[in-house]
């Protein structure tokens, strides 16, 4: 899966998110970058339009070995980018520190979106102004390991 990723890549449009790819890349972990001083880890999807392989950093926020992503885009009227990308193929592989794995990401809602929304504050504050910006309810994403 990721000697696929390295032959299609797409760099990010946006200044920051290439920046932090590019370190991640050079150093091997996700721990040479951070936002506001909190971990982030690597997520690595196809883009739903163009096909071809994009890279994103989301904030750290994992309980007993599932990650969160949090399609914030800080607050935004509209959906990050890679929200569509995951809707369209939810396959991922996501790099913690030195460590990359395989993962299926899905939509939560209901009590485990709650729970999950909590633990994304918990590991990001940034994210409970992030809602009060916007009428749409940030959407969170589980990305379950692959065994």
């Amino acid at each position: 899966m990721t000697s696929n990723y390295d032959d299609e890549y797409a760099p990010s449009t946006t200044g920051w998110v290439r920046e932090q790819v590019e370190k991640v890349t050079e150093t091997g972990t996700t721990d040479a970058v951070d936002i506001l001083g909190m971990k982030v880890v690597l997520m690595t999807m196809r883009g739903a339009k163009s096909g071809k392989i994009r890279k994103v950093p989301v904030m750290r926020v994992e309980n007993d070995g599932v990650y969160a992503a949090v399609a914030s885009l800080g607050g935004a009227p509209k959906n990050p980018v890679w929200y569509y990308n995951l809707k369209s193929d939810p396959k991922v592989t996501l790099q913690d520190g030195e460590t990359t794995k395989e993962y299926v990401a899905r939509e939560i809602d209901g009590a485990e979106y709650d729970e999950w929304w909590k633990r994304s504050v918990d590991a990001y504050p940034p994210y409970a102004e992030y809602q009060t910006k916007t009428t749409r309810k940030i959407p969170v994403f589980l990305l379950d390991p692959v065994n």
